[in-house]
């Protein structure tokens, strides 16, 4: 072979390899640590005054292979998964309340604390009710009784409080916050129990009237200047509650999808809307999400599947729905802690159950994560059936006092610093004291979190590519590490 036709055969060769190698695989492209990367050390620590604190700033070392003695946090920004939507929490009408009977600068420090990326924790991701849930002060639908046509539908109810709080909730967010909505109950005629409350099923008669309604509440919503980026078809459709409820096997859902909703929202120009299933608990999230994304015409409309944590953890089952359906997306829809009690406020369990929760969530999948109630009165509420529950932040309306609670640190470990579009990256802990998740920001920040739910004062190194860091993990503590 002449050298000038071998030299052509050699290009070709490498030209096919080149073009199999992803572009985070080649060595141009490639996380690049070194001596002069530093990591910003943020922390949040019982008995201690840190609440997502800098405490301090760390140099990368040379260390190559690490001994089985040595604790570590092995991160590898080169591995990359799902991207980040979002972290957030719910705009209800109880929060929406609350907010109105507190002073202009309680109200602004509140939005401040949720919503300033530099002085607060920088939410992105909220929900809201379609009619009323447990979180309102009465049971209330948009339509008058037996009105099919949907002539009388209105959200003057929701005027008073709830659409002033969400327009100061996405100004306070620069003027974009990713909103979904979800409903507890159609109207008490659609249902089988004649009653918005104590679950019923909705009347197959009425299922072009109810996914109807969804497009008049978007439509309106987004007159009164409030963008909707999706919508769930029920929340929780298995729980038969004392408070608005709506029960749906997950055939139900399927079939409501695939023959009623689905197409409804794409015959009213509203296909954009991001549809999201299930909307309950981690217990039975596999059964649920296969039943419908199975089914080929069901799954078409569906964006993804939403789940609660109020039922046991099954952090796998997170996992195996990830495994099974890698086209569709994961979304933590609600978690707060149930039962409140004003003497137990500052219990720091509170803030461990979300970092535990969100540190999972995460590495099995999830694209957002979303909080139940942003605000809360001292009393739990307002709640129309004395369903009081934890929020991250408490005020009192009549003395004006605002109670953060370690909830609202932990999750700020994670929204302050995880921004929209970031992708999840490798991050395994050689220790079951410590667990962790990390992230890259479009700005190619890492963000690496670690939580300690241990008395234990734990040393460990953050080891990137033969470079090491060293720290010590304070005992019940959340750390936010930056390498920048």
């Amino acid at each position: 072979m002449k050298k000038s036709a071998l030299a052509l055969l050699l290009s070709m060769c490498i030209g096919i390899i080149n073009a199999q190698v992803t572009p985070a695989s080649k060595s141009g492209n490639k996380y690049i640590t070194g001596k002069n990367k530093s990591v910003v050390v943020y922390t949040t620590a019982q008995n201690t005054n840190y609440r997502i604190s800098k405490t301090e700033v760390l140099s990368f070392k040379e260390h190559n292979q690490p001994l089985e003695t040595e604790a570590c946090i092995f991160v590898d920004p080169d591995k990359k998964f799902q991207s980040v939507l979002g972290i957030g929490g719910a705009l209800t009408d109880a929060s929406a309340e609350t907010f109105y009977k507190l002073p202009k600068q309680k109200q602004q420090e509140i939005l401040n604390a949720y919503y300033n990326t530099q002085t607060g924790i920088g939410y992105t991701l909220a929900r809201t009710n379609i009619q009323s849930c447990d979180f309102s002060s009465d049971t209330y639908s948009y339509v008058a009784d037996n009105d099919v046509a949907l002539k009388t539908f209105n959200v003057d109810h929701d005027k008073k409080y709830r659409i002033p709080f969400i327009k100061e909730s996405i100004a306070a967010a620069g003027g974009k916050l990713t909103l979904f909505v979800s409903p507890w109950s159609p109207p008490a005629w659609m249902k089988t129990n004649n009653d918005m409350l104590h679950g019923g099923k909705l009347k197959p008669e009425y299922d072009q009237a109810w996914a109807n309604l969804y497009v008049k509440f978007i439509k309106t919503y987004e007159k009164e200047g409030i963008p909707v980026w999706g919508l769930s078809v029920q929340n929780e459709p298995m729980a038969n509650q004392k408070w608005e409820s709506c029960i749906y096997t997950a055939e139900d859902e399927r079939d409501f999808v695939k023959n009623y909703l689905g197409p409804t929202l794409h015959k009213n120009g509203l296909a954009d809307k991001k549809l999201i299933i299930w909307d309950h608990n981690r217990d039975l999230l596999y059964q649920r999400a296969s039943t419908v994304l199975e089914d080929p015409e069901a799954a078409k409309y569906v964006w993804g599947t939403g789940f609660h944590w109020y039922m046991h953890d099954v952090f796998d089952n997170v996992k195996r729905v990830n495994e099974a359906f890698p086209n569709k997306n994961l979304i933590f829809t609600e978690g707060c802690s149930e039962s409140f009690n004003a003497t137990t406020i500052n219990d720091w369990k509170w803030g461990e159950v979300y970092g535990k929760s969100m540190v999972n969530d995460f590495n099995n999948g999830v694209v957002g994560w979303t909080d139940w109630n942003i605000l809360l009165d001292e009393k739990g509420g307002p709640n129309h059936v004395e369903n009081f529950c934890f929020s991250p932040i408490h005020a009192n309306t009549k003395t004006g006092e605002l109670t953060y609670m370690s909830s609202f640190y932990y999750i700020g470990h994670f929204s302050k610093f995880i921004r929209p579009g970031a992708r999840r990256i490798i991050s395994s802990s050689n220790r079951d004291q410590l667990s962790t998740t990390a992230f890259m920001n479009n700005n190619n920040q890492l963000v690496v979190i670690v939580l300690n739910l241990t008395e234990q004062k734990l040393p460990y190194n953050l080891w990137i590519k033969g470079m090491a860091a060293n720290t010590i993990s304070l005992p019940h503590s959340i750390t936010t590490l930056i390498v920048q």
